[in-house]
């Protein structure tokens, strides 16, 4: 007894004496599932955006510019050896692995609108590889296909940039109500298998920030499942890599901002808020995708006090 009391008090102590590492405005962290802890992976005083990350290596868009009207796509490993990708006067963000980590999928305003360009993972050999007459936005990469966000709706395409069709058909797709966004469906992600994608939809306006639940699709467009119905300002919902997991974040409840990161199983059961209690209100969590072995979870952090 005496034995469990004291493992107990550790375990506490521990908890309490845990914190966040703090250097820069803006941070890449690794947040260990098991026992809470937080490192710091890579630290910027200019915004950080998007993140995707092949075995050691993380792909992110950073500001580069005073006046925020540049954004390149940088590259980082583990230990924080940091290589620029782009260097150029166009917004380059949203980065995105291919599953063999030999690409990168990003997305570009290099013409009238939001294009999907691909470069190898040097940065070498950029090229257009889809760009329709709209905004293409939300890329994500698996296997040998690609999937994003195109007039509020999930479309999906072969990573040679053809055979583009639609996969869900929300609801008032486009039009515009009282949040930031259309009504529609946003930042699908494959699971690892390629066989099912999940996303946010936009389901009410009674918050600025937009009210969304998490809903899951077949790839072929059947099957759509909602797997939350709270209306919270939630997305960016990622997968594990065994496929049984999802980890997303919650901005607000309401008008209240969360900034919490969640993770429930893939049929929505177990939904909590993995976020620890030692984190202070000032730091907030974005961009969440699983470590390759699922034990942690990436992010980026940004602390608002700042």
């Amino acid at each position: 007894m005496k034995r469990v009391i004291v493992l107990f008090l550790v375990l506490l102590l521990m908890g309490c004496t845990q914190k966040v590492p703090h250097e820069e405005r803006w941070g890449i962290y690794s947040f260990d599932l098991a026992t809470e802890k937080t490192e710091l992976i890579y630290s910027s005083s200019k915004e950080i955006s998007g993140l995707s990350v092949f075995g050691d290596n993380f792909i992110f868009s950073q500001k580069t510019a005073i006046d925020n009207e540049s954004e390149e796509l940088f590259s980082v490993t583990m230990n924080g050896t940091v290589k620029q990708l782009t260097n150029n006067e166009f917004w380059d963000l949203y980065p995105i692995w291919s599953s063999d980590g030999s690409k990168i999928a990003f997305l570009t305003w290099r013409n009238n609108t939001l294009d999907i360009y691909v470069m190898n993972q040097d940065g070498s050999n950029i090229k257009e590889l889809y760009a329709s007459e709209f905004h293409d936005s939300d890329i994500h990469w698996s296997g040998n296909k690609i999937v994003f966000t195109r007039n509020s709706q999930i479309w999906m395409m072969d990573d040679d940039g053809t055979s583009a069709h639609s996969i869900t058909y929300p609801p008032n797709a486009g039009e515009w109500g009282n949040a930031n966004l259309p009504f529609g469906d946003y930042d699908p992600r494959l699971s690892p298998d390629g066989s099912k994608i999940v996303f946010e939809r936009l389901v009410n306006d009674i918050s600025p920030h937009g009210n969304y639940d998490i809903y899951i699709i077949n790839s072929d467009g059947s099957g759509e499942k909602a797997l939350t119905s709270t209306g919270y300002s939630q997305g960016l919902a990622s997968w594990s890599h065994s496929g049984d997991k999802i980890v997303y974040l919650v901005a607000a409840i309401g008008t209240t901002g969360k900034y919490d990161l969640y993770m429930m199983n893939s049929d929505g059961t177990n939904n909590q808020d993995i976020t620890p209690d030692y984190f202070p209100d000032s730091f907030l969590c974005h961009s969440p995708v699983f470590s390759e072995d699922d034990s942690k979870i990436y992010f980026v952090g940004e602390w608002w006090d700042d």
